[in-house]
């Protein structure tokens, strides 16, 4: 089994592979204080829950958009697990031409969007995370990546209205049904929840005639990951698809992309301090 970790500002997405089957999948809170051990114990116990024998993880590849986790997290990968991690960053196989001013900006989650992307849709295509921020990135009819945008997230949006407005009460963010409101809650909620989907669709108008300049008129499809992806999609005129687990699907196809690499890293994953025993050894041990 393949475990998948997509590190982001706000959140930790963690999910178990066997083969292209997505056995499990957990949404942390990424914590860059959190310590190896914590890192260890929580994953340890997500596997117990799951039903998953840790013991069966064959390798480890992560993204990460938070250097400060990286080393906590390869080194939780190698002291609970044994493995030793396979990280998305220059040399590793993507498949995937990087066509911008300097890819070593780009931040590795888009990177591997955009192969889960041209995966399952083709391109040209376009891709919108909502995250802290708000990515948007295209895809080219060969499967290069040619560049986005980024803008603020809807979290961050609402929380600089909520902290620089003395009266106005934090809102749940949702649609209100209508845009013009009738009380201060649903003023709010119409605000934030319509200025997003039409920004989004503005955005992705633009995007989609400037790929078309390029293309020709073909379809263009739009997938959307990310914590608030199926609730602006609901009301979105150019998003027709939703994918979760887009970003971890991603990783997946990269660590199959290297074959090699994996092979070397699996080689020296047997050379390292044994992982600490699962559950199920120390049962074992107990019962003789």
């Amino acid at each position: 089994m393949l475990l998948t970790i997509d590190v982001g500002n706000t959140n930790t997405v963690l999910g178990v592979f066997r083969g292209d089957l997505l056995m499990a999948n957990w949404r942390l809170t990424t914590a860059r204080e959190q310590t190896v051990d914590e890192y260890g114990v929580l994953t340890r116990n997500l596997f117990s829950l799951a039903g998953l024998d840790r013991d069966a993880i064959g390798g480890v590849i992560i993204s990460s958009v938070v250097p400060p986790v990286n080393w906590t997290l390869g080194e939780m990968a190698r002291k609970y697990l044994g493995k030793k991690a396979l990280f998305v960053e220059p040399g590793v196989k993507t498949g995937m031409a990087v066509l911008v001013d300097n890819p070593l900006e780009v931040g590795a989650d888009r990177i591997v969007n955009g192969v889960a992307a041209f995966a399952e849709y083709g391109g040209p295509c376009i891709v919108v995370d909502f995250g802290t921020a708000i990515t948007f990135d295209a895809i080219s009819a060969k499967g290069e990546y040619l560049g986005g945008s980024i803008a603020p997230g809807l979290g961050i949006s609402s929380e600089a209205l909520f902290s620089r407005a003395a009266r106005l009460p934090r809102v749940e963010l949702k649609d209100p049904g209508k845009v013009i409101g009738t009380n201060t809650v649903t003023h709010i909620q119409a605000g934030l929840y319509y200025g997003a989907v039409d920004m989004v669709d503005g955005m992705l108008a633009r995007m989609k005639a400037e790929l078309a300049a390029k293309a020709g008129e073909v379809e263009i499809p739009v997938v959307a990951t990310g914590g608030q992806a199926k609730l602006v999609a609901r009301g979105s005129r150019h998003i027709r698809h939703t994918d979760e687990f887009l970003t971890l699907k991603g990783l997946r196809l990269i660590w199959d992309k290297n074959p090699d690499l994996v092979k070397t890293l699996v080689a020296e994953s047997r050379a390292l301090t044994p992982a600490m025993p699962s559950a199920k050894t120390d049962a074992k041990k107990e019962s003789h």
